[in-house]
């Protein structure tokens, strides 16, 4: 059996950037005692509204900033719904999601007709020549920069300690002269900009267009990195690169002979088998911020 290890590291980097954005955006608000479900649809209407901005201004970069705004307002309406209306953080989350699933198919079908999409304007990538560094900027923007700021932004920052002491304790934050509600707006703002990046990878740099499905369920996938990292920045890239690791490996096992007589669909599973087991091992005493999927309202 011959894997082609310098292929396989290459694709996993590049497979991993939009599960480790997502992830990042989903521990800021989960760190502010938020579960975001609606990061599924987020990262889908980033890639929807990052294609149609790519493909009306002619520009990638266009359509990275429209991604980005698209995924500010998601974030901000789920905290409309979970922080000032104080509704259910489930039931908010999931109808986001298909509130936003559901939005971008309908103006997909409404303007392209359900047929094939044009091609965009994409991300090229750097360093094309040279195996494993062949990567869009987008990953190295995210390893580099993005991961290192989030976490020392958590770490050491006046914010991040503010976000840490909302997602604990509300009451004694709130007591502290901390707005609970502010640093829940900006966690969700963040957080969704975040995973809208995400989104927009996949139609910007991986594929330079639009699919229906194009997320395929890589939300879910990073909501269950970020439990299994237990709310911590490295650990969950480390999840979204071992993830990425199996999704590469099983992609060249299909073509190897060995493999031949292995179902495509064992396959297919075979990286969220792998998340599953993560998941069940490191889920054991788990401890959840102090007020996760709590509602706080000031007496």
């Amino acid at each position: 059996m011959t894997i082609a290890y310098l292929a396989l590291l290459t694709a996993m980097l590049t497979t991993a950037t939009p599960l480790v954005l997502a992830a990042l955006g989903e521990v800021i608000t989960e760190r502010a005692g938020i579960l975001n479900l609606g990061i599924e649809g987020t990262m889908y209407a980033g890639a929807f509204t990052g294609f149609l901005g790519a493909e009306l201004f002619g520009s990638a970069w266009w359509g990275l900033l429209i991604a980005i705004v698209a995924g500010t307002l998601a974030g901000l309406l789920m905290a409309v719904l979970t922080v000032t209306l104080g509704v259910n953080q489930h039931v908010a989350g999931i109808g986001t999601t298909l509130l936003l699933i559901a939005a971008c198919d309908f103006t997909s079908r409404l303007k392209y007709g359900g047929g094939t999409l044009p091609q965009i304007p994409k991300f090229g990538q750097l360093f094309a020549d040279v195996p494993v560094a062949s990567q869009f900027l987008l990953t190295y923007l995210t390893f580099l920069v993005i991961v290192p700021a989030a976490w020392y932004a958590l770490r050491a920052t006046g914010m991040g300690l503010k976000l840490g002491a909302v997602g604990e304790n509300p009451e004694a934050a709130d007591a502290a002269g901390i707005s609970v509600a502010r640093v829940r707006y900006a966690a969700l703002a963040i957080g969704g900009a975040l995973m809208a990046m995400g989104g927009a990878f996949l139609s910007l740099a991986m594929l330079g267009s639009f699919t229906l499905n194009i997320t395929n369920g890589r939300g879910w996938v990073a909501i269950a990195l970020v439990i299994f990292a237990r709310w911590r920045v490295w650990p969950a890239v480390a999840g979204g690169l071992l993830f990425a690791a199996v999704d590469a490996l099983q992609l060249q096992l299909v073509v190897t002979p060995e493999f031949a007589a292995v179902p495509r669909e064992v396959m297919i599973a075979l990286p969220y088998l792998v998340v599953i087991i993560a998941l069940a091992v490191s889920g054991r005493n788990l401890r959840y911020p102090g007020a996760y999927l709590q509602s706080y309202r000031r007496t």
